[in-house]
């Protein structure tokens, strides 16, 4: 009887809870992905010698190729791969959301709290941490002090707590947005990247997702953006968001504006080019005169 009340209690909740509808990814953003993954590697590393998997190799950087143009910072890693996508659990349980795919027994290094849980508590905005199940968070930067551990910090860089991040999936073609919302440790075997929080994951991915099972595809790109700009606030957020749609939908405008803003190497290339064809006509006027 009472499996049967789960399935029941299941197939309400899943009518009622739509499955998660991706953003179109727009032509700028979808050039600048195809333009990454097209480079293979990233010239200007901020910090690397990461991991995306347990077996290696440990190639994945902090890139800022385009940090003094266009205020980002991703991750890639060689011949093209940018980063996977595994499950965090950490922070809150529980909520009309806990359907147990991210419970504490299945998640290998669950944490009690985020990175950021104050930052969240000083928002006074009706929850303590965020929840894996609700808040489409993204684990970036790594920290630690055992010796030899890579770390990265991106606040070295200008890059906010619980500033918007922007995620493109399922190989370039999905976009969701997510908050910066916690860091990679140094309580497993290697300095990792890439990984989200279950809402996040499922929303990309389906619900196959669970805490001990994520996507390992490295064709995942994680957007970080620099600056007070990127941060949605206390009133900028729908916090106490009970499914990962709401909490989505509430930061989906600033995501929107702040994308707006990448701009394609080729679409850079094409300005330059302009730009001289236009000085040089300008010239050519001054000294017909």
């Amino acid at each position: 009887m009472r499996t049967l009340a789960l399935l029941i209690a299941s197939l309400i909740s899943g009518a009622l809870l739509p499955a998660a509808d991706a953003k179109e990814v727009p032509q700028n953003l979808r050039d600048f992905y195809n333009a990454v993954r097209k480079k293979g590697s990233c010239s200007n590393q901020l910090a690397t010698g990461f991991y995306a998997t347990d077996t290696g190799p440990n190639t994945f950087s902090y890139c800022s190729d385009h940090l003094s143009t266009q205020n980002v910072i991703y991750i890639q890693g060689k011949k093209g791969a940018l980063a996977d996508m595994d499950i965090d659990c950490d922070g809150a349980q529980g909520g009309p959301a806990d359907d147990g795919r991210c419970s504490i027994g299945r998640s290998p290094d669950y944490q009690g709290t985020t990175a950021f849980q104050d930052v969240v508590a000083s928002y006074a905005a009706g929850i303590k941490d965020l929840n894996s199940y609700v808040h489409p968070y993204v684990v970036f930067g790594n920290t630690g002090s055992r010796k030899g551990w890579r770390t990265f910090d991106p606040t070295r860089y200008g890059v906010r707590p619980l500033s918007v991040m922007a995620v493109v999936c399922d190989g370039g073609d999905k976009l969701f947005y997510g908050v910066w919302g916690d860091t990679n440790g140094d309580d497993g075997d290697f300095p990792m990247v890439g990984e989200v929080s279950l809402a996040l994951a499922t929303a990309c991915n389906g619900d196959g997702m669970t805490g001990d099972n994520g996507y390992s595809r490295t064709d995942v790109l994680y957007l970080a953006f620099v600056g007070d700009e990127a941060v949605p606030g206390a009133k900028g957020a729908n916090w106490t968001a009970v499914g990962f749609d709401d909490f989505e939908r509430s930061i989906e405008g600033l995501g929107d504006k702040l994308v707006e803003g990448i701009v394609s190497a080729a679409a850079r290339a094409d300005a330059v080019r302009w730009g001289l064809v236009w000085l040089a006509a300008l010239l050519a006027g001054f000294w017909a005169l």
